[in-house]
Formats: structure tokens, sequence, C-alpha cells
């Protein structure tokens, strides 16, 4: 999949996605000493910096970043 067209709300789901991004590494490496060599291996595969990312792994964040814009837009805040 490829980055979507600019415009103020896809620019914000890309905001967002970075942002879900960097909590995703805080978490994963919080917990990195506590889940399987393998899984561990594969998450420091990710954690790099949002914009490094391949467009199909940046998605997974834009699938959460585009949740809480419609939560956003269903409350009328954007």
């Amino acid at each position: 999949m490829n980055k979507p067209p600019p415009s103020p709300i896809n620019d914000l789901v890309e905001a967002l996605a970075e942002i879900e991004h960097q909590q995703w590494m805080h978490w994963s490496q919080a917990v990195a000493a506590h889940v399987p060599p393998m899984t561990r291996e594969k998450w420091k595969a990710s954690w790099v910096d949002y914009n490094t990312l391949t467009d199909d792994v940046k998605e997974v964040d834009r699938v959460w970043a585009r949740k809480v814009v419609a939560l956003l837009q269903q409350r009328r805040l954007v």
C-alpha cells in the first residue's frame, strides 16, 4: 500500500501513525526481556525511525491512527 495523497486528514493520520510507532517501540523495548528470543529479534527490525519503515509496516500504525481520527471526527473535534 502506498502513502495516501496529501490532505489535512491524511497528514493527521500519518502524524498519529508516527506517534503510535514511537509508543509501540517504547512498550516493546520495555517488555523485550520477557518475550521469546525469536519475537524479540523480529521486533528489533522495527526499532527504527518511523520514516525508515517499509510502507507495509507503516500501514499497521496507520490502522490505529485512523481509529483515533474516526473518534475525533465522531466527536466533531476535527
